[in-house]
Formats: C-alpha cells, structure tokens, sequence
C-alpha cells in the first residue's frame, strides 16, 4: 500500500523547501505521485524520498539539473555513470582554473620583487623568415577563437604542402590590438619552402628584429604579467621603438591540452645599445628547447 505525504512533510523528511519541490514539479524532475483534483494539493509518495534526497546531494555537488535528470532517467549503471564523471572532470577543471587565479592574486598582493630577483628577460636580435602565415583584423574578445582556428589551418597546410616546420609558430600584433582593442593579427609558421596561398594562407617573410624577451608558463589568459614585466624592464634598461609586438608558441595546445604547462615567448622591439653576453645574435625563437625536440 502506498503512503502518501503532504508537500509539508515531505520537504522536512527530504530538506528541501516547498519551494524548491514546487520548482521540480514544474520543470518535470520531481514529480508528485498524486495531485488533488479539487485543491490542487501536491502528495509524495514516501518511496520518492530517496530520490529526492539523491537530487538533493548532487545539488549540492554544484550538478545542473538537466544533467540530475539525465541521471535520473538512464537507462542503466553504466551510462548513469558517466554523467556523474563528466561533472566530476568539470569540478576539477574549474578547481585548477581556481587555484592559478589564487596564485596570481596572491602574487598581485605580494611585495614587489626585488630588483635582480625577477623574471630572466633576454635580449635577442632575430633573424628574418619564411613563413606560412594568416593575417585579419580582428577584436580582442575574437583573437582566441580566431588564433586557434588559424593556427590549425596553417599546420595542416605546412604539412599537406610537405614543407618543414624550421621554427615554432608565432604571431605579429599591431599596437591597436592592445590600445584599441581591434587591429591587426598575424600567426604564422616558420617553414623551409616556398608557401602556396590556398584559404586563408599565404606565404610570408617575417622581418628581422631586436626584442627583449621573456617566457610565459601558463594559460593566454595570464600573459598579460609578461607584458607588464617587458614594459618595466623596458622602461627602464632600454630604448623602446615603434612596431608589433611579438609572441613565439613554445608549447601549446597541440603539445599537451593542460594550459598550465602552455609556454610562451613575448617579444617587446627595442633598440639595443649595449651588447649582452647572454644574447647570442640572430637567435632563433626556443632555439635550444626546439634542438632539443629534434635531437630526442
């Protein structure tokens, strides 16, 4: 025999609100087991508590309720299983995503690094390039999904051509991207042949040019710290001129899918007048690390 439970009494035996039980009813994930006719008072059956309590517990999980329902309603272990995984890979990608942001504001509230103690910043001239490359004028909220499309394009016509890739990838932003947030973009690929234009790839030399350097190590979202430590140390210990700025893709996606371990070069111009021992002439962009690559 089925007992029934007034709505009351079933929100103190699941604590869930009347609320929240009256939402569930109306977007079909927890149904009453009878509905008066006359009064339209909702009844619970008591074998429905142990599923609200489940509803309940993923709730707190931080689970949306369209995938509670799709738990709710597989078709067996296996696939019910699965849903639950897929939000558990969520919660510890966004916990990670959590904690570079702790970091980063506990390095914003941090005393300021002493002088000779801070980021390794290199002084390089480099040389020029062939490239096959992809060029637009884009907004600063579409440079990610345009960068990567692009970037994949350009791979896979580098390899369809048959050409070598004789450098890491990179790409040449104009001053506008960052003061107006719109201007212009160029990723390109190094590589040791003539480049055939086909889509939105075409053949490109990148031009010669003196840059103080520094290495980023995490995701494009963070890198503006690399700019801010270029603009100090440039400020300071060189002299600054007109032209793009620079970034050279050491790692990244294609090298592994976890953004933390991404690596990436950025490159202030600069007119150098003093030469550094540490700043061999035209040297390439990763030039050990990708010597290294090779010779493994």
């Amino acid at each position: 025999m089925t007992t029934y439970l007034t709505i009351g009494d079933f929100s103190r035996a699941t604590h869930m609100t009347v609320k929240t039980l009256r939402h569930y009813h109306e977007i079909g994930l927890l149904e009453p087991a009878d509905i008066d006719p006359q009064s339209g008072y909702r009844r619970y059956s008591t074998e429905q508590i142990p599923v609200a309590q489940v509803v309940r517990r993923f709730r707190e999980l931080g689970m949306p309720l369209e995938e509670i329902r799709s738990v709710l309603t597989a078709a067996d272990v296996r696939t019910r299983n699965e849903h639950v995984s897929a939000h558990l890979r969520r919660l510890e990608d966004e916990l990670e995503s959590t904690r570079r942001t702790v970091a980063a504001l506990r390095d914003l509230l941090g005393p300021p690094t002493a002088a000779g103690d801070g980021p390794a910043i290199e002084l390089r001239s480099v040389g020029e390039v062939r490239a096959a490359a992809v060029t637009a004028t884009v907004g600063v909220e579409d440079v990610g999904a345009w960068f990567q499309g692009a970037l994949g394009e350009l791979f896979a016509t580098v390899a369809g051509q048959g050409l070598r890739e004789t450098g890491p990838a990179g790409g040449v932003y104009a001053d506008e991207l960052f003061t107006l947030h719109r201007g212009q973009a160029t990723v390109f690929v190094p590589c040791d042949g003539p480049v055939r234009p086909v889509g939105r790839v075409e053949p490109l030399r990148v031009p010669a040019a003196e840059l103080a350097v520094l290495e980023h190590v995490g995701p494009p979202s963070e890198v503006d710290r690399a700019y801010g430590a270029l603009a100090t140390y440039v400020a300071r210990h060189e002299l600054a001129v007109d032209g793009p700025l620079r970034e050279y893709y050491l790692v990244g996606h294609r090298d592994t899918p976890d953004s933390a371990h991404w690596r990436t070069e950025v490159g202030w111009p600069v007119f150098r007048t003093r030469v550094d021992d540490r700043s061999p002439v035209a040297a390439q962009p990763g030039g050990d690390r990708r010597r290294a690559r090779e010779s493994r």
